[in-house]
């Protein structure tokens, strides 16, 4: 068991427009509070995205809560810290819990999900266009080997640059990744929407990546920027030593 605390990521895509969202970030709210847990929860009629952090038993029980609050299974991907990378606890309601801009049917995205063990085996493929769906700054901080730069500064242009760059006539095998997978969930059927025949995403993202490969079978480069205080982790998930560059280098 590692020291130090515990920090769960997750996501859920689920059909929320009939539920009280207020109501749900009041209970959400109140749970964390009453275990001492910090964090974010993004709540929206899509569904819900969340990083929180406390000690193990706290935080193992905030997660079965949140799960019978939305009457569905979570999958949390763990790290670790000495320090909480949150102060407080923040839970808010936005029109998306990943801000894409464009409708998408979430269910164009079933069969493209990579499980990390296959992953690289995937990405050798020199037919595969890899595309890292993050921001500039975050690729400069640590990528895959091979991965394309899309240069976006928010994701909601990533569809702007796939429609000046990759032609589904063309370009027949996309591989598509991002930090915890969540961007992934949106863009891999949205890329189907456009035409484009095979598709892959890798499934938990780089976290959960970096969780299950060995350090010497990865093909990952650098360290992975998080949206916490840590700023970034290695690749053993542990707190990293890269420069914010999402203030400017």
């Amino acid at each position: 068991m590692k020291s130090g605390l515990k920090i769960a990521a997750f996501y859920k895509f689920l059909d929320f427009r009939e539920t009280d969202l207020s109501e749900l970030r009041n209970n959400i709210g109140l749970a964390m509070r009453s275990r001492g847990i910090v964090g974010t929860v993004i709540l929206a009629t899509e569904g819900l995205n969340a990083t929180i952090c406390g000690r193990k038993d706290g935080l193992d029980a905030v997660v079965l809560e949140i799960s019978s609050l939305i009457s569905s299974p979570l999958s949390p991907k763990y790290s670790y810290s000495e320090a909480s990378p949150f102060r407080k606890v923040d839970v808010k309601i936005k029109p998306e819990i990943v801000t894409l801009k464009r409708e998408v049917d979430i269910g164009l995205g079933c069969g493209t999900h990579v499980p990390p063990a296959e992953w690289n085996e995937i990405i050798s493929d020199p037919e595969v266009i890899l595309l890292d769906t993050r921001n500039d700054y975050e690729f400069k901080t640590g990528t895959f080997e091979g991965a394309v730069n899309p240069g976006t500064e928010k994701f909601s242009e990533l569809p702007e640059y796939v429609a000046e760059n990759l032609d589904p006539a063309k370009h027949k095998k996309v591989a598509m990744f991002c930090t915890g997978g969540i961007r992934c969930e949106k863009f891999a059927p949205y890329m189907r929407s456009l035409g484009f025949e095979n598709v892959y995403q890798l499934e938990g993202g780089i976290l959960k990546y970096l969780e299950e490969v060995p350090v010497g079978e990865q093909r990952w480069k650098g360290e992975c920027y998080v949206f916490d205080t840590r700023v970034t982790v290695d690749n053993s998930l542990s707190p990293g030593n890269s420069s914010d560059l999402s203030q400017g280098e």
